[in-house]
């Protein structure tokens, strides 16, 4: 926080940017249900130097809660608009933030968030993160090495291997727990593809979360179970599968409550309390295995990131997908599962119509890690109608199902 302020006292010097307002910033009013992530993921902002900066302006600590009915200020400036161009308003020089910056205020109209593009209300919103921490952004795709990665034991190691025993037609993964350890192997469609399968949070980051009828329901416990469910279907087709994170004791669970628990790992290690480094060990974890899957040979190879979202618990939110922006791969498989649950609802919910949506973010997993991947926004944690689909242990399945078939269509 303090090299942060530091920043912010040197930076007026070298712009002459004139907000609006006194302040500056865009000032949003917190209902029942939201949180910090909700909020900036909601406006387009959610990275760590937006984020940081959120902390900053509004004098509150990373672990404090937002109160309903109470304003907060956005990591976004609002300015004046001189009836010329983005570039001559901001005094900047950079076509290419200027499209970027058009590109976000579209973004804005298109979901409702301003209520007339830049040219009508003489107003541009611009990004803290587009002003002051730009440098600081991930490149994509960071330089494949030819070296073998060093292995770690895994939770399922610990207690005994991964698979502790394969034959022709059949494996055992105790990591799925007893009822479902055996796992059958009925066709081979998926034979020499490999998948790494990111269940959101963990360990001492339970994610979003709700009470519910006197229990709390946890993102990541609904997240991994339909990314073990997930991860069960494609071994059943030949796939390789490294399940990221694990629970030791879980499994798949056929029941609507699953009871919270901090006893996640990452393969085999314990799971950080900074949220930096939780991001930086899956990440890291998935392009070891890709880089020592890529020389032994296998080409194809994608990642698959399970969340929950949290949002204003009136909102109820269908399935929704992101990708890291400029991947053409990762956004051909987001299509693919976004078509999938389309044609679903179309079928099980004739004329209630599907309402998911396909984005690129650059959301950290995604731009850190090699192979092409998804992240997939299961529901909105706080709607009462969304939790039919994720308390239901056989809801849960087709939701594992039907990202499966968005699979196998890639």
């Amino acid at each position: 926080m303090r090299r942060l302020g530091i920043l912010l006292l040197l930076v007026p010097f070298l712009f002459s940017f004139k907000p609006v307002d006194e302040a500056g910033y865009y000032k949003v009013t917190a209902t029942t249900g939201d949180g910090v992530y909700s909020i900036l993921r909601k406006y387009g902002l959610l990275n760590d130097c937006n984020l940081e900066h959120f902390y900053n302006i509004n004098n509150i600590d990373p672990e404090t809660y937002l109160v309903a009915g109470t304003q907060y200020l956005l990591p976004v400036y609002i300015y004046r608009y001189d009836g010329k161009s983005i570039e001559t308003t901001l005094d900047i020089q950079d076509e290419e933030k200027a499209r970027r910056i058009q590109s976000y205020n579209d973004f804005l109209k298109n979901q409702g968030l301003r209520k007339m593009t830049i040219e009508n209300s003489r107003i541009i919103w611009v990004p803290f993160h587009e002003l002051y921490c730009m440098a600081e952004k991930v490149t994509r795709k960071p330089e494949v090495v030819n070296q073998k990665p060093q292995t770690k034991t895994s939770v399922a190691d610990e207690a005994g291997p991964r698979v502790v025993a394969v034959s022709e037609r059949s494996m055992t993964v105790p990591l799925f727990g007893k009822e479902y350890a055996e796992v059958p192997i009925k066709s081979d469609a998926l034979k020499r593809k490999v998948f790494f399968i990111v269940a959101g949070h963990g360990g001492p980051d339970i994610g979003c979360n709700t009470v519910k009828d006197g229990h709390r329901l946890c993102e990541d416990e609904y997240a991994y179970d339909v990314a073990l469910r997930l991860s069960r279907l494609l071994m059943e087709n030949g796939a390789k599968v490294e399940i990221i994170i694990e629970d030791p004791n879980d499994g798949i669970r056929d029941a609507e409550i699953l009871d919270k628990d901090y006893d996640e790992r990452c393969m085999g290690e314990k799971l950080p309390r900074n949220q930096k480094l939780r991001l930086q060990q899956r990440s890291d974890a998935v392009n070891k295995l890709y880089r020592e899957y890529k020389a032994k040979g296998y080409t194809d190879q994608k990642m698959i990131s399970i969340h929950v979202d949290s949002q204003n618990e009136n909102n109820r939110q269908d399935v929704y997908f992101f990708h890291a922006p400029g991947s053409k791969a990762g956004s051909h498989l987001a299509f693919n599962m976004y078509k999938t649950f389309q044609q679903k609802y179309d079928y099980y919910q004739k004329g209630r119509g599907y309402r998911g949506s396909v984005r690129p973010y650059e959301y950290f997993v995604l731009v850190n890690t090699l192979p092409p991947a998804v992240l997939v926004e299961l529901a909105n944690i706080q709607n009462e109608s969304d939790h039919k689909r994720i308390l239901s242990p056989t809801n849960r399945q087709y939701l594992a199902q039907w990202l499966f078939e968005g699979i196998i269509k890639d």
